[in-house]
């Protein structure tokens, strides 16, 4: 009798195991297969400025053979037009006003902090980590679903492992190498710093991009991979090797434009590469590609070396505007949708794609793009929107305090109403279409008064969601 308790004893354990070993089986095998993911973010780049949105002068050869490939969303809109706050979008998908990084520099902003020692410049920094420490971030998610994550290029929010990757390359200190590509830089006193925008990881796709292969070739097979590559390119130093400049050898393009233009040859070259190598390992079916810029840039006519007042930290389209790519073989179709878009949607489309769309959380206002670019459905029409803010914070968690100005494009038209900051920008209503310049303010015209009212409560609509829209508070220690 006793044995017989044993065996059964025995085979229950034995049952038990194998249902435990087994589901713990399937969520690995799930792991693998899930897609790969590669977001390729542009930096300082004007929407006008690729060959598959029309510009017949611009060299981009390997981005116009993606965007062939690709679902494309030639209307999309970047939560801020520059680049800390966008791409602190690109990791939560959330605006600004819900991540709270709605700032380049933390108070008491970048003038201040010049002065401070090396020690309290990176204290400075560090009061504002638990930002993205706090979040739901996209490494983070797919981390904790069997993702090995690299971070690569810009990266504002100190180490990598702060936002959640398994895998980077900035480290949130000073660099080896001093000077502009790798963001480390001297203090009023003397001691070098890291800018804070990458250090390290700035050197991909400038000077390498074997980090990248490296990570893949330590996890294809065994992990599912989320490569962040999002190189210094084409943000000034405007350094481009001179082969690049000759790209453009019988194309009349401005001299004012070619030292930017080289650049954007010189990261389209990148993006092939990139590409090439998944094709060459035969990852690229499995793979999901999508391609953003953090925000756009259009350089000075008369000083080529600064930006036109009209593209970076602007309102304007130059600033604000964005192609979004959604490749998958397989599974997504070449084609263009002329939807308004966002940089919010980035997240939940990724999510969707990698079946995680359960971990899409409430505070995510962004549309699944996967449903246009499989086909199964048309995007639904919406307006796009955001707030141009100060580049320096005076506070913390207080972003209406800063924000310059909100606008909101429906349809054809944009409006742009002034914010509460020192410096607001003007009121001004545009019609994109008659005027894609944006020269000419309707503000004033007498016709677009009902248009405008019912603009501003879409707006306030939308900015007036507290509680949602509430920012994450620190841990208590």
């Amino acid at each position: 009798m006793e044995t017989r308790r044993e065996v059964l004893g025995m085979i229950r354990v034995a049952i038990l195991a194998w249902v435990f070993f087994g589901w713990v089986g399937s969520q690995s095998l799930l792991a693998v297969t899930r897609p790969n993911v590669v977001l390729i973010v542009s930096d300082d780049q004007s929407y006008r400025d690729f060959g598959f949105m029309g510009n017949d002068r611009v060299h981009t050869p390997h981005l116009d053979r993606l965007a062939s490939q690709s679902a494309r969303y030639p209307n999309g809109y970047v939560s801020m037009s520059v680049c800390r706050p966008s791409l602190a979008t690109l990791l939560t998908g959330l605006y600004p006003h819900q991540h709270g990084i709605h700032f380049n520099h933390p108070p008491p902003g970048l003038k201040t902090m010049r002065s401070l020692t090396a020690d309290q410049y990176q204290q400075t920094r560090a009061t504002v980590d638990y930002l993205v420490r706090n979040a739901a971030t996209l490494p983070r998610i797919l981390s904790s679903h069997g993702y090995a994550c690299l971070q690569t290029g810009k990266h504002w929010e100190g180490d990598y492992q702060a936002a959640g990757f398994t895998h980077g390359m900035t480290r949130g200190r000073p660099a080896k190498r001093l000077g502009l590509v790798t963001g480390t830089r001297m203090q009023e006193n003397g001691q070098w710093v890291a800018h804070g925008n990458g250090d390290a990881g700035l050197v991909i796709g400038r000077e390498t991009m074997q980090p990248i292969y490296d990570f893949v070739e330590q996890h294809v097979g065994q992990r599912p991979f989320f490569v962040w590559y999002a190189p210094f390119l084409p943000h000034v130093p405007y350094d481009a090797p001179e082969r690049f400049k000759r790209s453009y050898n019988g194309k009349q393009v401005p001299g004012y434009l070619l030292p930017y233009y080289a650049e954007i040859a010189r990261f389209d070259e990148t993006v092939g590469q990139l590409l090439q190598y998944l094709e060459r390992q035969s990852l690229i079916k499995n793979t999901l590609i999508v391609f953003v810029t953090d925000n756009g840039l259009r350089p000075d006519p008369d000083r080529p070396e600064r930006q036109d007042q009209r593209s970076k930290l602007s309102p304007y389209e130059d600033g604000i505007r964005t192609p979004i790519l959604v490749r998958w073989d397989g599974h997504t179709r070449p084609g263009e949708h002329r939807q308004l878009v966002q940089a919010i949607d980035v997240v939940p489309t990724i999510l969707t794609a990698v079946g995680l769309a359960g971990e899409i959380t409430p505070r995510m206002k962004g549309l699944d793009l996967m449903q246009s670019a499989t086909g199964r459905r048309q995007l639904p029409v919406r307006p796009a929107w955001g707030a141009i803010y100060a580049n320096d914070a005076i506070v913390l968690g207080e972003p209406s305090r800063h924000v310059r100005g909100r606008w909101i494009r429906q349809g054809r038209f944009k409006m742009v109403v002034p914010g509460a900051a020192e410096d607001p920008l003007p009121r001004s209503l545009f019609d994109l279409v008659k005027d894609p310049q944006e020269r000419f303010n309707l503000a004033r015209d007498a016709t677009h008064v009902q248009r405008m009212q019912n603009m501003i409560k879409l707006l306030d609509e939308w900015w007036s969601a507290r509680d949602d829209l509430s920012v994450t508070k620190p841990v208590s220690p």
